[in-house]
């Protein structure tokens, strides 16, 4: 194994052990989503300032992310959902400062009003999605759930086309909620959400 795939299989190890999605590691390095996935596909390395910051977010040492071990036997594969919850909120900046004064800490997250994050020692131990982003989604009803499953693909149009075939629930076709984010969602056996979201690549492009 090449250098840079080492790298990257570390970085991945890290971030599924702490259930960090690519976007929200992005989001904590000041870099594209896209960025973190050539990191663990062994495209690209990340320069020595990330090595640092990434050492100092999930509190281990350089040496661990660049140094040979003993192989792992966790690698990265299009087969694998990796996941994470959220707890559906009426009001996210209300429940925001509820859950700061709550937990002792400020949310480290808030993505454009959709969710925020609270995490500690660079694991997430909260994390809230706010109501108006649920389209169609009345939290009072019976037949709605209170909690969004967010699973995250490798390869999302792959993703869509093999749950497509399952025939396994209702679900929407693939759509963004900004330029890098892409999703679809399902409906599980008790009203919950699924949110499915990955690295989109149409006609070999990636989206």
């Amino acid at each position: 194994m090449d250098v840079k795939a080492r790298i990257g299989l570390k970085i991945y190890e890290q971030r599924i052990k702490r259930v960090i999605s690519q976007e929200t590691l992005a989001d904590l390095l000041d870099v594209s989503r896209q960025t973190i996935s050539k990191w663990e596909l062994g495209k690209a390395t990340p320069d020595i300032i990330k090595i640092v910051n990434l050492s100092k977010l999930w509190n281990i040492s350089t040496d661990e992310l660049l140094l040979e071990q003993t192989p792992s036997l966790l690698i990265p594969s299009e087969h694998i959902l990796n996941w994470g919850m959220y707890l559906i909120v009426k009001d996210v900046n209300k429940s925001i400062s509820f859950y700061e004064k709550l937990l002792n800490r400020k949310s480290t997250i808030v993505g454009a009003g959709r969710f925020a994050q609270f995490r500690f020692n660079g694991n997430c131990i909260l994390s809230i999605i706010n109501k108006k982003h649920l389209e169609d989604y009345d939290l009072d009803s019976a037949k709605h759930g209170k909690i969004v499953l967010n699973l995250w693909a490798i390869d999302l149009r792959n993703e869509f086309e093999r749950i497509k075939k399952l025939n396994i629930g209702p679900f929407t076709e693939i759509t963004s909620f900004h330029p890098t984010y892409h999703y679809f969602t399902l409906v599980d056996p008790d009203y919950n959400l699924i949110e499915i979201t990955g690295e989109f690549f149409e006609s070999g492009i990636l989206k």
